[in-house]
Protein backbone atom coordinates (compact mmCIF):
# COMPACT_ATOMS: atom_id res chain seq x y z
CA UNK A 1 0.00 0.00 0.00
CA UNK A 2 1.26 3.49 -0.82
CA UNK A 3 2.40 5.33 2.32
CA UNK A 4 0.00 8.00 3.54
CA UNK A 5 1.29 11.56 3.20
CA UNK A 6 0.91 13.89 6.18
CA UNK A 7 1.67 17.61 6.34
CA UNK A 8 2.32 19.13 9.77
CA UNK A 9 1.92 22.93 10.04
CA UNK A 10 2.92 24.62 13.30
CA UNK A 11 5.04 27.71 14.02
CA UNK A 12 6.29 26.18 17.29
CA UNK A 13 9.42 24.25 16.31
CA UNK A 14 9.26 21.98 19.37
CA UNK A 15 5.66 20.93 18.67
CA UNK A 16 6.27 20.63 14.92
CA UNK A 17 9.38 18.49 15.35
CA UNK A 18 7.77 16.34 18.05
CA UNK A 19 4.83 15.45 15.80
CA UNK A 20 7.12 15.01 12.78
CA UNK A 21 9.41 12.57 14.61
CA UNK A 22 6.52 10.66 16.14
CA UNK A 23 4.66 10.14 12.87
CA UNK A 24 7.81 9.54 10.82
CA UNK A 25 8.54 6.47 12.95
CA UNK A 26 5.45 4.84 11.44
CA UNK A 27 6.30 2.62 8.46
CA UNK A 28 3.28 3.73 6.43
CA UNK A 29 3.58 7.54 6.76
CA UNK A 30 5.52 10.12 4.77
CA UNK A 31 5.73 13.37 6.72
CA UNK A 32 6.58 16.95 5.74
CA UNK A 33 6.53 19.93 8.12
CA UNK A 34 6.05 23.67 7.61
CA UNK A 35 6.39 26.59 10.01
CA UNK A 36 4.08 29.12 8.34
CA UNK A 37 1.28 29.51 5.82
CA UNK A 38 3.47 30.28 2.82
CA UNK A 39 5.61 27.18 3.30
CA UNK A 40 2.52 25.11 4.07
CA UNK A 41 0.81 26.01 0.78
CA UNK A 42 4.02 25.30 -1.12
CA UNK A 43 4.29 21.84 0.45
CA UNK A 44 0.56 21.29 -0.02
CA UNK A 45 0.75 21.86 -3.78
CA UNK A 46 3.88 19.75 -4.27
CA UNK A 47 3.28 17.04 -1.66
CA UNK A 48 -0.49 16.56 -2.13
CA UNK A 49 -1.03 15.25 1.42
CA UNK A 50 -3.74 12.85 2.51
CA UNK A 51 -4.01 14.59 5.89
CA UNK A 52 -2.96 17.96 7.31
CA UNK A 53 -2.31 18.65 10.99
CA UNK A 54 -2.80 22.40 11.17
CA UNK A 55 -2.15 24.85 14.00
CA UNK A 56 -4.63 27.70 14.40
CA UNK A 57 -2.00 30.36 15.16
CA UNK A 58 0.55 31.00 12.41
CA UNK A 59 2.86 34.01 11.91
CA UNK A 60 1.62 35.03 8.45
CA UNK A 61 -1.98 33.80 8.42
CA UNK A 62 -4.49 31.88 10.50
CA UNK A 63 -5.11 28.17 10.45
CA UNK A 64 -8.74 28.95 9.65
CA UNK A 65 -7.80 30.80 6.46
CA UNK A 66 -5.27 28.14 5.47
CA UNK A 67 -7.82 25.39 6.07
CA UNK A 68 -10.28 27.11 3.76
CA UNK A 69 -7.65 27.51 1.04
CA UNK A 70 -6.62 23.87 1.22
CA UNK A 71 -10.21 22.63 1.21
CA UNK A 72 -10.93 24.73 -1.88
CA UNK A 73 -8.29 22.68 -3.73
CA UNK A 74 -8.91 19.13 -2.49
CA UNK A 75 -11.02 17.28 0.06
CA UNK A 76 -7.95 16.68 2.24
CA UNK A 77 -8.66 15.65 5.85
CA UNK A 78 -7.68 18.49 8.18
CA UNK A 79 -7.09 18.19 11.92
CA UNK A 80 -6.80 21.55 13.67
CA UNK A 81 -4.46 22.08 16.63
CA UNK A 82 -5.45 24.81 19.05
CA UNK A 83 -4.56 25.98 22.52
CA UNK A 84 -8.09 27.36 22.78
CA UNK A 85 -11.07 25.23 23.66
CA UNK A 86 -13.78 27.87 23.20
CA UNK A 87 -16.75 26.56 21.24
CA UNK A 88 -16.61 29.59 18.94
CA UNK A 89 -13.12 28.62 17.75
CA UNK A 90 -14.14 25.00 17.26
CA UNK A 91 -17.21 26.01 15.23
CA UNK A 92 -15.17 28.44 13.15
CA UNK A 93 -12.67 25.72 12.30
CA UNK A 94 -15.39 23.37 11.12
CA UNK A 95 -17.01 26.15 9.10
CA UNK A 96 -13.74 26.56 7.21
CA UNK A 97 -13.63 22.83 6.38
CA UNK A 98 -11.79 21.20 9.28
CA UNK A 99 -12.70 17.59 10.05
CA UNK A 100 -11.40 17.33 13.60
CA UNK A 101 -9.58 19.32 16.24
CA UNK A 102 -7.18 18.60 19.09
CA UNK A 103 -6.55 20.96 21.98
CA UNK A 104 -3.02 21.56 23.26
CA UNK A 105 -1.47 20.05 25.27
CA UNK A 106 -2.31 16.68 23.73
CA UNK A 107 -1.16 13.10 23.96
CA UNK A 108 0.92 11.75 21.06
CA UNK A 109 -0.84 8.41 21.54
CA UNK A 110 -4.22 10.10 21.05
CA UNK A 111 -2.91 12.06 18.06
CA UNK A 112 -1.60 8.85 16.50
CA UNK A 113 -4.90 7.07 17.07
CA UNK A 114 -6.89 9.86 15.44
CA UNK A 115 -4.54 10.12 12.48
CA UNK A 116 -4.60 6.37 11.91
CA UNK A 117 -8.38 6.19 12.13
CA UNK A 118 -8.85 9.16 9.80
CA UNK A 119 -6.59 7.66 7.15
CA UNK A 120 -8.22 4.27 7.52
CA UNK A 121 -11.66 5.82 7.03
CA UNK A 122 -10.55 7.67 3.91
CA UNK A 123 -9.02 4.56 2.36
CA UNK A 124 -11.68 1.99 3.10
CA UNK A 125 -13.88 0.93 0.22
CA UNK A 126 -17.60 0.89 0.92
CA UNK A 127 -20.02 -0.90 -1.42
CA UNK A 128 -22.28 1.70 -2.94
CA UNK A 129 -25.58 1.78 -4.76
CA UNK A 130 -25.19 3.35 -8.19
CA UNK A 131 -28.59 5.01 -7.86
CA UNK A 132 -27.64 6.85 -4.70
CA UNK A 133 -30.22 8.14 -2.23
CA UNK A 134 -33.13 10.48 -2.86
CA UNK A 135 -35.39 12.23 -0.35
CA UNK A 136 -37.69 14.74 -1.98
CA UNK A 137 -35.53 17.44 -3.53
CA UNK A 138 -32.39 16.14 -1.78
CA UNK A 139 -30.25 13.56 -3.59
CA UNK A 140 -27.04 11.97 -2.35
CA UNK A 141 -24.93 10.31 -5.05
CA UNK A 142 -22.62 7.80 -3.41
CA UNK A 143 -20.26 7.14 -6.30
CA UNK A 144 -19.61 10.77 -7.26
CA UNK A 145 -19.99 12.02 -3.67
CA UNK A 146 -22.28 14.78 -4.89
CA UNK A 147 -25.22 16.15 -2.93
CA UNK A 148 -27.91 18.07 -4.79
CA UNK A 149 -30.68 20.18 -3.25
CA UNK A 150 -33.48 21.28 -5.58
CA UNK A 151 -31.16 20.74 -8.54
CA UNK A 152 -28.26 22.76 -7.12
CA UNK A 153 -25.02 21.21 -5.78
CA UNK A 154 -24.34 21.45 -2.04
CA UNK A 155 -20.74 22.06 -0.97
CA UNK A 156 -19.95 19.57 1.80
CA UNK A 157 -16.59 18.64 3.25
CA UNK A 158 -15.53 14.99 2.97
CA UNK A 159 -16.51 14.28 6.56
CA UNK A 160 -19.83 16.12 6.27
CA UNK A 161 -20.68 13.98 3.25
CA UNK A 162 -19.75 10.78 5.09
CA UNK A 163 -21.87 11.74 8.10
CA UNK A 164 -24.89 12.74 6.01
CA UNK A 165 -24.62 9.64 3.83
CA UNK A 166 -24.35 7.37 6.87
CA UNK A 167 -27.41 8.86 8.57
CA UNK A 168 -29.43 8.86 5.35
CA UNK A 169 -28.47 5.22 4.71
CA UNK A 170 -30.08 4.27 8.03
CA UNK A 171 -33.32 6.31 8.06
CA UNK A 172 -35.29 6.54 11.30
CA UNK A 173 -32.52 4.78 13.24
CA UNK A 174 -31.42 6.76 16.31
CA UNK A 175 -27.63 7.02 16.74
CA UNK A 176 -25.79 8.06 19.86
CA UNK A 177 -22.93 10.53 19.40
CA UNK A 178 -20.44 7.86 20.49
CA UNK A 179 -21.85 5.48 17.86
CA UNK A 180 -21.55 8.09 15.11
CA UNK A 181 -17.95 8.77 16.12
CA UNK A 182 -17.20 5.06 15.87
CA UNK A 183 -19.06 4.51 12.60
CA UNK A 184 -18.14 7.69 10.70
CA UNK A 185 -14.92 8.90 12.30
CA UNK A 186 -13.99 5.22 12.79
CA UNK A 187 -12.38 5.48 16.20
CA UNK A 188 -13.22 5.71 19.88
CA UNK A 189 -13.20 9.46 20.36
CA UNK A 190 -11.39 10.68 23.45
CA UNK A 191 -12.62 14.09 24.45
CA UNK A 192 -15.48 16.44 23.69
CA UNK A 193 -18.28 14.89 21.63
CA UNK A 194 -19.34 18.37 20.47
CA UNK A 195 -17.50 17.50 17.26
CA UNK A 196 -20.64 15.58 16.22
CA UNK A 197 -23.00 18.42 17.15
CA UNK A 198 -20.99 20.98 15.20
CA UNK A 199 -20.87 18.83 12.06
CA UNK A 200 -24.60 18.14 12.29
CA UNK A 201 -25.20 21.87 12.59
CA UNK A 202 -23.07 22.53 9.51
CA UNK A 203 -24.94 19.91 7.46
CA UNK A 204 -28.31 21.27 8.55
CA UNK A 205 -27.32 24.78 7.56
CA UNK A 206 -26.41 23.56 4.07
CA UNK A 207 -29.27 21.19 3.25
CA UNK A 208 -32.23 22.63 5.11
CA UNK A 209 -34.30 25.77 4.67
CA UNK A 210 -36.83 27.56 6.82
CA UNK A 211 -39.63 26.32 4.57
CA UNK A 212 -39.03 22.61 5.14
CA UNK A 213 -38.85 20.29 8.11
CA UNK A 214 -35.48 19.20 9.47
CA UNK A 215 -34.26 15.96 7.93
CA UNK A 216 -31.76 15.33 10.73
CA UNK A 217 -33.67 15.21 13.98
CA UNK A 218 -32.22 15.63 17.45
CA UNK A 219 -33.37 12.94 19.84
CA UNK A 220 -32.98 14.64 23.20
CA UNK A 221 -30.74 12.79 25.62
CA UNK A 222 -29.70 10.27 22.96
CA UNK A 223 -28.35 11.60 19.67
CA UNK A 224 -29.57 12.01 16.09
CA UNK A 225 -31.62 10.33 13.40
CA UNK A 226 -32.35 10.96 9.73
CA UNK A 227 -36.10 11.23 9.29
CA UNK A 228 -37.48 10.46 5.85
CA UNK A 229 -39.89 13.22 4.77
CA UNK A 230 -43.43 12.08 3.96
CA UNK A 231 -44.57 11.92 0.37
CA UNK A 232 -46.73 14.88 -0.74
CA UNK A 233 -49.94 12.88 -0.74
CA UNK A 234 -49.14 11.53 2.72
CA UNK A 235 -48.65 15.00 4.20
CA UNK A 236 -51.89 16.18 2.58
CA UNK A 237 -53.78 13.20 3.94
CA UNK A 238 -52.54 13.89 7.46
Amino acid sequence: MTPAKILVVDDDASVRNLIDRFLSKQDDYLVEAAEDGKAALDYFDRFNPDLVILDVNLPDTTGFQLCQEMQSKTDVYIMMLTSRSDEEDVVRGFQKGADDYLTKPFSLVELGARVGAALKRRRRTIPIKPSGLAFGDLTIESDSRIVMLAGAPVALTALEFDLLHFLASHPDRVWRRSELLQEVWDYDYVGDQRVVDVHIGQIRRKIETASKASLIQTVRGVGYKFEVPPLPNQSEAS
